[in-house]
């Protein structure tokens, strides 16, 4: 799922060049991918350029299902950075992907009276504007 959000200009932006950029790129094609070491497997995130469990610097970014839960949150209440003034109060969540790692993201459509521990949710992009996508998550419906 993408959805469209307009931002201030001053939405926080990503450096070009850094170990990041190949994530948000792959956001931008609304995939979630996360670095995976090619000597031990371990996943990695934030992406940095060596294995914090090996030290090996061969690694490759693997797509993600992008299934997850939510393991835990934070109520973000004014003052924040101008970008997010007008969404207070609003959740910053914890999630574990279904592989393993963590993220933290925010939680679209959800009441914050309904954030629960182990909530299954899905990753989805949110463009910021035509040159950034961020990934967001949102509930998965129950059967």
């Amino acid at each position: 799922m993408t959805t469209k959000r307009v931002f201030p200009s001053e939405f926080p932006r990503p450096l070009p060049g850094t170990e990041f950029w190949p994530f948000w790129e792959a956001c931008r094609r609304r995939e979630l991918r996360i670095q995976r070491c090619l000597e031990c497997g371990e996943l990695r995130h934030h992406p940095r350029p060596y294995c914090p469990g090996c030290r090996s610097r061969r690694f490759e970014w693997a797509l993600m299902s992008g299934r997850a839960r939510v393991v835990s949150w934070t109520i973000c209440h004014p003052p924040v950075l101008p970008a997010f003034a007008d969404r207070v109060p609003y959740q910053a969540i914890v999630v574990e992907l279904e592989e393993g790692p963590f993220l933290v993201s925010n939680l679209i459509g959800c009441e914050l009276d309904d954030l629960a521990f182990d909530l299954p949710v899905q990753v989805c992009f949110v463009d910021i504007d035509d040159e950034l996508t961020v990934p967001q998550f949102e509930v998965i419906p129950r059967p």
